[in-house]
């Protein structure tokens, strides 16, 4: 397991990572002082920004200090001069997820969080332009929560065809 980067912000609660050489576990007013830090210390790619909707998995494991709710966010950032990965993990909130923009550290996480805002329903607060990136801009609810009702939209199967 890597060290925290020295600027980090005290009470960040750490694990050993699987795919990760760190995980760490924030709360949503120490997420971007670590971003920041992990940024200054050399982690110059957010290689992924994605939301979790734990609606029934309140129980799940999570290290001792951390209090579940509903949403989660996960960042993975990558340093490639070190060869390191860090990922960062933040309860978002239960009914109106909600959490701070990367965009001022890694303008690359734009597209990621608009993707976690239109399919999940996660506020990105400081976002340049959080609209739909997937779903039209008319369509009603965020498609990948638990709780949306599935077959709103009818599938259509064709027949198969038969051999040339």
């Amino acid at each position: 397991m890597i060290a925290l980067p020295p600027s980090a912000p005290p009470g960040v609660i750490t694990a050993d990572g699987v795919a990760a050489d760190v995980v760490c576990f924030v709360t949503p007013e120490q997420y971007l002082a670590l971003v920041e830090a992990f940024k200054l210390d050399g982690f110059e790619m957010c290689s992924d920004v994605c939301a979790v909707d734990y609606l029934e998995h309140f129980d799940r494991p999570l290290p001792e200090g951390v209090a579940p709710t509903r949403f989660e966010v996960v960042v993975n950032l990558l340093s490639l001069s070190k060869r390191q990965r860090a990922r960062i993990r933040v309860q978002a909130g239960n009914d109106e997820p909600e959490v701070d923009s990367l965009f001022e550290f890694y303008r690359g996480a734009e597209a990621m969080e608009r993707e976690a805002f239109d399919l999940m329903g996660v506020l990105f607060r400081g976002h340049p332009d959080l609209t739909r990136i997937l779903m039209p801009e008319e369509w009603e609810g965020h498609p990948l929560r638990k709780d949306y009702s599935a077959g709103r939209v009818p599938v259509q199967f064709k027949e198969t065809p038969g051999p040339r």
